[in-house]
């Protein structure tokens, strides 16, 4: 707690008033809610650092006092909370007690923390509530709720059901592959980028320990490095983003799982899917189970050779590191068409993925958004819907079929490099796990 309430000359904390320096040591809640406040305020890059800075050290007092409760309530330093649990699991006529109580404080902590990674991006703190949290690992029970869909998450464990892993009616025929290779080369990547075209890799992803020793592919796996499914995550809710009835939700990851990828969802307006989201550094044990691909240390052209026939865009930051996101979800979840600021190497981990890729000339014929409410600039997403009715888009967008595409599915262990600026369209065919490397 020191490093909290001891704040350095260049801590960002000191350009927030006074007054609330005072109050982070004994009363986090009020900064918590003020800070909060704060970051509604302003666009995400807009807020001051400083109040980020609040509501992450608020929220680290709040779960250590969290913790030092939790530990007060039981008796013998060392005995786990599995055994304090299973100690406390009866009353003194015999008859079970309500175990979610034992575990109360545990699920509190974890949604305090995380909300600060999620919300104010853990502001400097990364390693210290990660520290925190892994520290409760080997505290948690291993028993939960006995609820039947909790019973079967549990028991179903090695592998996702197989009604999700075939749910992928409307498999397309590829008629325009995407050229592949086997583990190209550095020099013969190099040599391809000079193209700029897109490539299928494969067999690049034998060494990562997420396809083999720590697979991604088994729920049970997922939930233990999850603190039991405690950990939250921000899930979009629908089919595509582009939807009307497209939404966001914080939900617990077990939540998710039991909602969305162990169970089926009829109604594609209901899907869940966890995208484009920084997940490795909010679960820095993740990031172990994978590696950054030899290709994304490469140096590709400029942007300005790929993207000929697109509005030219305000250049974009040089990246020291690739930028690391996770795409997790069941069959049916799509990524509308669209471009990416950044050279992509997509990584399928876990699942089958449908992929449609259109070269930057074809953008005229793609019906590019444009502004929309807000300011929000869209112009990187097409309107069109790419797998409508034939009849649909010739009515609506008479010049999109004429565009020239190529498409591939992605299976397990390949990897697919999307060139800057290319537009592409991306489905699930299957419960899908997916990592994406932008690179520059």
């Amino acid at each position: 707690m020191s490093a909290i309430v001891a704040h350095q000359d260049s801590d960002p904390i000191l350009h927030c008033p006074a007054s609330v320096l005072a109050l982070l040591p004994d009363h986090p809640d009020p900064l918590i809610a003020l800070a909060h406040s704060k970051l509604h305020t302003f666009p995400f890059d807009s807020v001051p650092v400083c109040w980020r800075r609040v509501y992450t050290d608020a929220s680290i007092v709040k779960a250590v006092a969290l913790i030092k409760y939790g530990l007060a309530r039981f008796d013998g330093d060392d005995m786990s909370l599995q055994d304090k649990d299973r100690k406390r699991s009866r009353g003194a006529d015999g008859t079970p007690s309500n175990e979610k109580l034992a575990e109360a404080w545990v699920d509190e902590v974890v949604q305090v923390l995380d909300m600060a990674v999620i919300l104010a991006g853990a502001a400097g703190r990364g390693e210290m509530i990660d520290g925190l949290l892994s520290a409760l690992h080997p505290l948690l029970p291993q028993k939960v709720s006995s609820q039947t869909k909790r019973r079967r998450l549990e028991e179903d464990c090695d592998s996702f059901p197989v009604r999700q892993h075939m749910q992928s009616a409307k498999v397309p025929k590829i008629q325009y592959p995407i050229q592949s290779a086997t583990a190209p080369s550095m020099q013969a990547f190099e040599t391809h980028l000079e193209t700029a075209q897109p490539l299928c890799i494969k067999g690049a992803l034998t060494h990562w320990p997420a396809m083999h020793e720590r697979p991604w592919s088994s729920p049970a796996y997922l939930l233990d490095k999850t603190l039991g499914g405690r950990r939250l995550i921000p899930v979009e809710i629908g089919r595509s983003y582009t939807d009307a009835d497209w939404g966001q939700s914080i939900i617990t990851f077990r939540e998710f799982m039991e909602r969305f990828m162990t169970s089926d969802v009829a109604d594609p307006s209901k899907l869940g899917y966890l995208a484009q989201h920084d997940l490795f550094s909010q679960i820095p044990s993740l990031r172990s189970d994978i590696a950054i691909p030899d290709y994304c240390y490469t140096s590709p052209p400029s942007s300005d050779s790929f993207n000929s026939g697109t509005a030219r865009k305000p250049p974009v930051p040089q990246l020291d590191e690739p930028l690391i996101n996770a795409w997790f979800g069941p069959a049916g979840t799509v990524s509308p068409l669209h471009t990416d600021p950044y050279h992509n190497i997509l990584c399928q981990v876990v699942g089958k993925k449908y992929l449609r890729l259109y070269s930057p000339s074809q953008t005229d014929k793609l019906y590019p958004k444009g502004i929309e409410g807000g300011g929000v600039d869209m112009s990187n997403t097409s309107e069109v819907d790419a797998e409508a009715a034939p009849e649909m888009l010739d009515t609506s967008y008479p010049l999109f079929r004429q565009a020239k595409y190529v498409e591939t599915v992605l299976s397990e262990g390949e990897c697919l490099y999307i060139p800057v600026g290319w537009w592409h369209y991306v489905r699930s065919l299957s419960v899908s796990f997916s990592v994406s490397f932008w690179w520059n």
